[in-house]
């Protein structure tokens, strides 16, 4: 029986060649074989534009950049063909702040450095086996819904019961 993982495509994107290699190896220990790699935004937009991707994995922090730019540019720009592609977004910089902002471009999942190749998995198993609602608000947020629950004692008004934006 032939691994499904092995056909999928990750795409990894962060300025630290080592921690790309570490990732991969944790990767192919779950059976993924398909990696692209890039180490800043432009390189990792031109695969994008260019090369099928089922996985982006996104480091926060790239040199002077910001991972969360990327993020936004996959989710709202048609160029980058994988406006619905999963994003998780590995960070040593767990802040609230960060964290909001990873959350409001569009990131699936957060997965904190250093963690470990279960803690992976299961980032990755919540993203593929539980999604999100994927929300499409014209001029606005574009990505996974980022309300995670319902809250039963939530009293105020109630937009998820509007007309979908999906």
């Amino acid at each position: 029986m032939t691994n499904p993982l092995a056909r999928l495509r990750v795409l990894l994107v962060d300025d630290n060649i080592r921690t790309i290699d570490l990732v991969k190896t944790m990767l192919r220990g779950f059976g993924f074989e398909q990696f692209y790699e890039a180490t800043n935004i432009a390189d990792a937009q031109q695969i994008l534009r260019t090369k099928p991707v089922d996985l982006v994995l996104l480091d926060y922090i790239l040199g002077p950049e910001e991972g969360v730019t990327l993020a936004r540019w996959i989710r709202a720009n048609p160029a980058s063909k994988h406006e619905d592609v999963p994003i998780i977004m590995l960070t040593g910089h767990a802040d609230r702040a960060r964290v909001v902002a990873a959350r409001d471009s569009g990131v699936n999942e957060i997965c904190v450095k250093p963690f470990t190749p279960a803690d992976l998995m299961k980032r990755m198993l919540t993203t593929f086996e539980s999604p999100r609602p994927f929300i499409r608000n014209p001029g606005g947020y574009v990505g996974p819904d980022r309300r995670r629950h319902n809250d039963p004692k939530y009293k105020g008004p109630d937009r998820r019961r509007g007309p979908a934006m999906i």
